[in-house]
């Protein structure tokens, strides 16, 4: 049996790159410069949380892989993820620290889509961002896809994605898809 740990992410103002200050102007507009702060202090209370619940886990870190929204498929990812963790993602350094306890990083995206999502970005600006559409159909198939050939039984992924995406109902049935953290949280209520 192979394990699927399903985390649902919230981006934070450093994995937009260089569309952040324009979504943050964007924000500011709608909502003011207080809710914008009161964001900020919440999604980083969601890393804190996430990150304790993580290292908290009892795996075997040498089975585990781990798969990331906006990661491609190269023969640089463990590259890409030092460089994002040291620029300050959190994101990126807990990538890192489960590296280090032996996890392995796994590119998960085609390049060729991200491209196409980066230049609709900037084609759209940011707004156009929050749909489900036929590129994030593909992106997801294709997430789905490099999750069931590169993930053996025994071993367990760790998927980190943007929660519009809906790359589980993708996989095939013998992957077990554990929603993270709720499912971990409900069931320690059961107990």
């Amino acid at each position: 049996m192979r394990k699927l740990f399903y985390i649902s992410i919230i981006h934070t103002p450093d994995d937009l790159g260089s569309y952040s200050a324009e979504v943050k102007k964007q924000y500011i507009a709608i909502y003011g410069i207080s809710k914008w702060h009161e964001h900020i202090k919440i999604v980083g209370k969601f890393w804190q949380y996430l990150r304790e619940a993580l290292l908290a886990l009892p795996l075997d870190y040498k089975n585990v892989k781990l798969y990331q929204d906006g990661l491609p498929v190269c023969s640089q990812e463990l590259e890409i993820v030092e460089h994002l963790a040291q620029n300050g993602n959190i994101n990126y350094q807990i990538l890192l620290e489960l590296v280090k306890k032996g996890a392995t990083v796994m590119g998960s995206e085609e390049p060729k889509l991200l491209i196409e999502e980066r230049n609709r970005i900037t084609e759209n600006r940011v707004a156009q961002t929050n749909i489900y559409d036929d590129l994030m159909e593909r992106r997801d198939s294709y997430i789905a896809q490099r999750i069931n050939t590169s993930l053996n039984d025994g071993e367990v992924g760790l998927l980190f994605i943007g929660a519009l995406h809906r790359v589980a109902e993708k996989l095939p049935n013998d992957i077990q898809v554990v929603i993270f953290p709720e499912q971990i949280n409900s069931q320690e209520e059961k107990d």
